[in-house]
């Protein structure tokens, strides 16, 4: 596979079949920076995601701007909403112009809104900066993870694949750890300042090491095999692609809703702000863990059984919480929910990459990250709503542990009909 660094013309390889039907490509040092950078705005899309989440109560009760819980709730969805509309079209667009060209415009477009959200002057333009870097939020993701899928080995895809999603929780950790010291001395605006360093430090050594590729085809396999979502949603792939969605929408209302609303629920619950948002940097640093375990995992038993072991540790731990156990316990179950969920995630953008065919993995992974932020869209207005109605802290986790019980549901009928037939995917039946 020949990969470019210039920002020349999208390219097909006409000369050799996917890594994972033909010999492996070289993990050249080109490609091990490329991997890295998508790594790196991961970190920072991860960041800009959960940042929200720890100025929330500071934009309540801070700004004046008249926020309610539940209207909190929704502009904290603004983000949501644009993710689902870059995910779904990045993913096309990847597919069509080029991982690099998407991968850079995305990065650019939500750290230069996410700057402009530190000078809103009012709720309504910050939900709208939010919507507007949320589109570059949801179309990094799947962009980035085709990208990697095509420079490294098949048998890493998975491992590699799942170790990409960990710069979610982490770049969410660094908000939290950040947030601590910096939000009592300088106010909320400065947490979303720290976005200048992806624009002006990340994103040129992009420039200057992504390859600019398009998925590899046979000559002649372009004009037999299209493209797009309608190949999705036919024969052979629409009742995985259905699953899948699903599957992330639920795990995605359970993870983004805990990052969204879990410092200001601590907070509700008696704790100060420094302590809130320790319990936030305990369920990313579990995430951050549950990448980890579930690379390993995922390439030892397989992605889909260990996602769904995964979603059933991730309810059972949010269901702890509802009892109210001590607070040691409490830094244990948001660990272990930190693992489940995010590693449920990671496990199905794994299964997704390898279940699908080169020419469609872009827009598979748009379709299942697209469909699945409606899930993180409403996930942060029905823990305000909850909270607004009375119904207290518990009600959150007890959606959320929901959410992740129906995951892993689903998850096992994907098992189920992944087993019960051959797959017609490329490489998929050694992958998933």
């Amino acid at each position: 596979m020949n990969h470019t660094p210039s920002a020349a013309a999208p390219e097909r390889s006409t000369h050799g079949a996917d890594a994972s039907t033909g010999p492996s490509p070289r993990f050249s040092r080109q490609s091990a920076m490329a991997v890295l950078v998508c790594w790196l705005l991961v970190v920072f899309d991860g960041y800009d995601l959960i940042v929200y989440g720890t100025v929330q109560a500071s934009l309540i009760n801070d700004t004046g701007w008249g926020l309610t819980k539940a209207t909190a709730g929704t502009v904290g969805s603004m983000a949501f909403v644009g993710m689902m509309i870059g995910a779904i079209f990045a993913g096309r667009m990847s597919d069509t112009w080029g991982r690099r060209r998407t991968i850079l415009g995305c990065a650019i477009l939500f750290s230069v809104f996410t700057i402009l959200c530190a000078f809103a002057p009012n709720a309504p333009v910050f939900g709208g900066l939010r919507l507007l870097a949320g589109i570059g939020l949801g179309g990094l993701v799947p962009s980035a993870n085709a990208l990697v899928a095509e420079l490294v080995p098949a048998k890493w895809r998975s491992t590699i694949a799942t170790l990409m999603m960990s710069g979610v929780p982490i770049g969410g950790s660094i908000a939290a750890l950040v947030g601590i010291p910096l939000i009592p001395a300088f106010g909320w605006p400065v947490m979303f300042l720290i976005a200048v360093i992806a624009l002006l430090v990340v994103i040129p050594v992009g420039l200057r090491y992504l390859p600019e590729t398009l998925p590899p085809v046979r000559a002649g396999e372009e004009a037999k095999e299209p493209a797009g979502f309608g190949s999705l949603l036919r024969a052979p792939f629409l009742g995985m692609s259905v699953l899948f969605a699903i599957a992330t929408l639920v795990t995605l209302f359970a993870w983004y809703g805990l990052g969204t609303w879990l410092p200001n629920l601590m907070q509700l619950a008696g704790y100060n702000l420094g302590s809130a948002l320790t319990f936030a940097l305990a369920l990313n640093l579990g995430a951050v863990a549950g990448s980890v375990i579930t690379a390993w995992a995922g390439t030892r038993f397989g992605p889909i059984p260990t996602a769904i072991a995964a979603a059933a540790v991730a309810a059972v731990a949010l269901v702890v919480l509802v009892a109210g156990p001590p607070v040691t316990v409490v830094y244990l179950m948001l660990v272990l929910a930190g693992i489940g969920t995010h590693g449920t995630q990671c496990l199905v953008i794994a299964a997704v990459a390898s279940h699908y065919p080169p020419h469609l993995r872009g827009t598979a992974l748009g379709w299942a990250l697209g469909v699945g932020r409606i899930g993180a869209v409403a996930a942060p207005q029905v823990g305000g709503l909850l909270l607004a109605a009375g119904m207290g802290v518990n009600s959150n986790f007890l959606a959320f542990a929901g959410a992740a019980a129906v995951a892993a549901i689903l998850l096992g009928a994907i098992g189920i009909k992944i087993t019960s037939k051959p797959s017609t995917s490329v490489g998929a039946a050694s992958n998933v």
